[in-house]
């Protein structure tokens, strides 16, 4: 018997014998399940659910809209079930229990015949559902079996622009969360957690997608080094434009291109400052860590957040943050200009303000002059993506006051000059 068909039949008898993985294809066999609704009925925690569908392997299937399904070898699993539980108990003539000998010997008689249908239903099964896409599928990712098609994007992403070798790595997809995020206007936001080992190499990698396009790329190397694919660059600047390169190619939008053309105005990795119409290049130097971060630009205001940063360690990327696609410019407006009229709105504000801590009202309390910070970061006024203009000023107090709070921090939108919150904090 060819050794996927045994390992097949290792899975199946393996997931019988415990008693979550048997409430798991009973459900199954009852209807399609998402993920969050098996963590309801099963009243298990999320890694622990993850765990056993891992172990299910292939007994289970993901379709395109999320829901978890029987396999065909999954419904063999629970026909056997079904012929176990359903047996009937033997006994005597006499009424009495049959001996420990004979309650084994039947035992015996009942699980070979068992195990011989399951073999038969399974054989027949094989032959009739088994695709050459699967096949190609199981050659190709072996590990990956059990992985959604949602994943598809985030390996091409690591092979095609990372030039991760994937086949050198054992992968496991440790989570793959879907949330709409009503603070980004309902925005569809995935996060996919993947771990890649080798008997050397322990790396794992975060993605975020935002309406289905990469966001965010997090690596973390804890042992070893990276496997490529393809021989890198040795220089930083020749690694960054051959990555941006790959990146246009995957991403298939026309600000990476400019992106790309503006590294051609670089000389030489150091901390400097570009800009060519509606954009910035800004490159920072610290130490073994080096930032590339193009940001938009418009009547002379700065909108990180629609922003596309590279964070390099030692010549590897170790982050990518794309904003770019998904924020946009709601004004340009500024009333509030300079950072000495922030802060002067800021203290303006705090006169009065109180707060309750400890069972106290906090009203006589002294701000410093100094220190004070005011940073000018753009973001999220109303439903939606449309960036507004604004400052967080940081007053520092003379000491701590009850709650251990020392500082306040005050928002202040930069285009109408209102107050748009006051917090306190510690630490």
């Amino acid at each position: 018997m060819p050794d996927s068909e045994e390992e097949i039949y290792s899975i199946m008898f393996s997931s019988l014998k415990h008693p979550a993985r048997r409430k798991i294809l009973r459900m199954l066999a009852e209807k399609p399940m998402t993920f969050s609704q098996m963590l309801d009925s099963l009243g298990v925690s999320s890694s622990h659910l993850t765990y056993h569908l891992e172990n299910l392997g292939e007994l289970v299937s993901k379709a395109e809209n999320g829901e978890y399904k029987l396999s065909t070898f999954g419904a063999a699993s629970v026909d056997t079930m079904k012929i176990v539980e359903e047996a009937p108990a033997v006994r005597s003539r006499y009424g009495f229990p049959l001996s420990l000998k004979w309650r084994t010997f039947m035992a015996l008689l009942v699980i070979a015949v068992v195990i011989f249908a399951s073999f038969s239903y399974v054989e027949y099964a094989s032959l009739s559902q088994l695709s050459d896409e699967h096949e190609l599928l199981q050659s190709r990712y072996d590990q990956l079996l059990s992985w959604s098609a949602s994943t598809d994007t985030a390996i091409t992403f690591l092979q095609d622009v990372i030039q991760i070798d994937t086949e050198e790595y054992q992968a496991t997809l440790l989570s793959d969360t879907v949330e709409h995020r009503s603070d980004l206007g309902g925005v569809a936001e995935e996060i996919l957690s993947i771990r890649l080992r080798t008997s050397e190499i322990h790396i794992d990698v975060v993605l975020r997608f935002r309406n289905r396009q990469l966001s965010r790329y997090q690596l973390s190397l804890f042992e070893g080094s990276l496997i490529y694919a393809q021989p890198q660059p040795y220089a930083l600047l020749d690694n960054v434009k051959s990555l941006m390169e790959r990146l246009s190619s995957f991403g298939d939008a026309p600000y990476l291109e400019d992106m790309r053309s503006m590294l051609d105005s670089v000389e030489e990795i150091g901390n400097i400052e570009l800009a060519e119409g509606s954009m910035k290049l800004k490159v920072s130097v610290a130490g073994g860590r080096t930032e590339f971060l193009w940001l938009y630009t418009e009547n002379g205001v700065d909108f990180s957040p629609k922003s596309l940063s590279l964070v390099f360690e030692n010549n590897v990327l170790k982050e990518l943050t794309d904003g770019w696609f998904l924020f946009n410019v709601g004004t340009t407006q500024l009333n509030v200009a300079s950072e000495e009229e922030a802060i002067e709105i800021a203290r303006n504000a705090v006169e009065g303000f109180t707060w309750t801590a400890e069972g106290v009202v906090v009203s006589d309390f002294t701000v410093l002059e100094q220190p004070v910070s005011a940073i000018f970061h753009p973001t999220l006024r109303e439903e939606g993506v449309a960036l507004i203009p604004y400052w967080e000023v940081t007053l520092y107090l003379d000491r701590a006051y009850p709650g251990g709070i020392n500082r306040i921090t005050v928002g202040i939108w930069a285009d109408t000059a209102d107050v748009r919150r006051i917090i306190t904090a510690s630490g």
